[in-house]
């Protein structure tokens, strides 16, 4: 095949040596990662990314050479002269001591370059570049990270992912927001990146398998009454985690959701999930499917063929698995039931919830207010406290600060407020979305709301005062403060939404 003769020259033979270099690792890397798995789960940055990258400078190097060689024949034509091939003498010293640097620098070159770039994708790989970089935007999501079960799973393990394609997807995403933050675009808070979120199937499941039996789980409870004496109150729960043998059949468990033998499809009317009028449940083994739709939410069929339908997965449910904030009274009970908190301090839980419950414009005036209003109820108030528990006191103060620090972010406007967790339904309606006994289908039968089907009380009462089920039966819920059957009708967010 003959070549036409404005390729020679020294740029389009670089370029073409580069180009099939390139292509040839390229080849060579995805034969051994193929077949004998070499490399792990980064090699695809090379196979995909940084080594084509190389192969592209060539391929352009070789028009460019192309280019510039026609005007130089152009020239000597005009001149009477013919460009020729260049000429690589070995014999003569100079042309083999420049043919030696050019090889070898370009093969070091080349090493470097591959070992900065690797480098480089693991710098911002790293939970460092993901939460230090933009502090003050992303310092909500760091802190909450570091106290979260998952404080040892990489962001990227999430948000990312295997695979070069969704590697693609976050650095083009990841260049509009530095993007944003350098022009101070960016929303505050920063709202759940729900509709681009990879799939549960791609990310939780490689370390939580559906098909894996998780037993049932203790939880014990402490809660404080915000009244003088701090009443505790202790509730033993048995979470049905997965389905269980007993004497009358398979009681069915919470991650029955995701099993395998079912489908479960709903559909919400707003961004966070949280309003969702429609649910289809379907047997897969047998083909049976019922569908249920929320009296309170009437939609015609027009309107609900309109909305996004989903596939329930892990994420319906565990939506803050790594940036949970907490409410103020779930993590004061937590201190003052571990002892961070003297529990014996007069109304100490409903000073923490006083000061707690107001907005600050920064993190440091909320700790000045958390300070001043502490000791000036105990001054006003308890003096006697604040003269011989002083140190509970400051102690105690501390805590509430510390606290608040982890879960409250006033500068980028975050707290429990902005991003609801739908495990639980206590302070938003998590499972009662859809457990709310409003849910219908055409039978008449209702997704039930009952306190038994996700967990048993095995006992509950105050320190003093315990009842305990007997032979495993589960006892009936009793509410620390008596409102009557209230509890049973409405959902439990109606009020704890507000109060504590």
């Amino acid at each position: 095949m003959k070549l036409p003769s404005s390729i020679r020259n020294w740029i389009s033979i670089t370029g073409a040596v580069l180009a099939v270099f390139n292509l040839a690792s390229i080849l060579s890397l995805m034969i051994l990662n193929t077949i004998f798995g070499f490399g792990g789960s980064y090699i695809g940055i090379f196979i995909y990314l940084v080594l084509p990258a190389f192969m592209i400078i060539g391929l352009l190097l070789i028009p460019i050479g192309m280019r510039i060689n026609r005007k130089k024949a152009r020239k000597a034509k005009s001149e009477g002269r013919e460009l020729n091939w260049p000429i690589l003498d070995f014999n003569n010293v100079a042309v083999r001591n420049a043919s030696t640097i050019f090889i070898v620098g370009t093969v070091f070159l080349l090493i470097i370059s591959s070992i900065g770039s690797y480098e480089a994708f693991h710098y911002t790989e790293s939970v460092e570049f993901c939460g230090k970089l933009c502090h003050e935007v992303m310092e909500p999501e760091y802190v909450t990270y570091h106290g979260s079960s998952h404080e040892r799973v990489a962001c990227v393990e999430c948000h990312v992912g295997a695979g070069a394609g969704w590697y693609v997807k976050s650095k083009l995403s990841g260049m509009y927001q530095v993007y944003s933050v350098l022009a101070k675009k960016y929303p505050k808070p920063i709202p759940t990146p729900i509709e681009n979120l990879r799939p549960a199937r791609e990310t939780c499941e490689e370390c939580h398998w559906p098909e894996k039996f998780y037993d049932r789980k203790l939880r014990v409870e402490h809660s404080f009454l915000a009244d003088d004496n701090n009443t505790e109150q202790i509730v033993h729960l048995q979470i049905k985690t997965s389905s269980k043998a007993t004497l009358h059949g398979m009681e069915k468990g919470i991650h029955q959701h995701i099993s395998p033998d079912v489908k479960i499809e709903y559909k919400a009317v707003d961004h966070d999930r949280q309003i969702i009028p429609w649910v289809k449940y379907t047997n897969t083994k047998t083909g049976e499917s019922q569908t249920y739709t929320d009296s309170d939410y009437p939609l015609s069929q027009v309107e609900l063929d309109t909305l996004e339908t989903r596939v329930m997965d892990c994420l319906d449910c565990h939506n803050r698995p790594s940036h949970n904030y907490r409410v103020p009274q779930n993590f004061i009970d937590q201190s003052m039931a571990e002892g961070r908190i003297s529990k014996t301090l007069p109304s100490i839980k409903l000073i923490a919830m006083m000061a707690l419950y107001q907005e600050y414009p920064t993190k440091d005036s909320a700790f000045t207010a958390i300070s001043s209003q502490v000791r000036e109820y105990y001054e006003l108030v308890e003096p006697e406290v604040l003269e011989n528990r002083t140190a509970e006191v400051e102690q105690a103060i501390t805590e509430i600060q510390d606290q608040y620090a982890h879960n409250f972010f006033p500068l980028m406007n975050v707290s429990w407020k902005y991003y609801p967790n739908n495990v639980g339904h206590m302070e938003t309606d998590g499972c009662f979305r859809c457990h709310n006994d409003r849910h219908a289908a055409e039978s008449g039968k209702v997704i039930s709301k009952d306190c038994n089907m996700c967990h048993n009380i095995l006992a509950q009462g105050t320190p003093d005062q315990m009842e305990y089920s007997e032979s495993f039966e589960p006892l009936g819920f009793k509410h620390p403060v008596d409102i009557g059957d209230d509890w049973k009708t409405e959902s439990c967010s109606v009020c704890h939404s507000a109060l504590y």
